[in-house]
């Protein structure tokens, strides 16, 4: 399922998320719809603010679920910065030893 995400699906995928258990490309997706729609943020909200509100009631601990939401947004942000830059890296090293070969080929040719 690549494209933009549905508001459906997002809704879908909203409890792996504050229990952390996305995959990567799902994580990037809803992160992207997070991103530019503003009901599915509100409905992320809620959501994490109930689910992660009652587990904390049950705890007895003390709590301030706007800041760990967005903490948790914070570190989706840095997971899928981190995961473009090492395909980034990937990509020019790939790039490198394509020219590299491509020199060793023409250098046996040539002599």
């Amino acid at each position: 399922m690549d494209g933009p995400m549905e508001c459906r699906e997002f809704e879908k995928l909203v409890p792996d998320f504050i229990e952390k258990k996305l995959d990567y490309q799902t994580l990037r997706r809803f992160r992207e719809h997070y991103d530019t729609c503003e009901e599915c943020k509100e409905e992320l909200a809620i959501q994490f603010l109930v689910t992660e509100g009652l587990n904390r009631l049950e705890e007895g601990s003390a709590f301030d679920l706007q800041h760990e939401l967005n903490r948790q947004l914070e570190d989706t942000r840095k997971i899928i910065n981190t995961n473009k830059a090492i395909l980034h890296v990937g990509l020019v090293l790939e790039l490198a030893a394509m020219v590299l070969v491509s020199l060793g080929v023409m250098w046996i040719i040539l002599n």
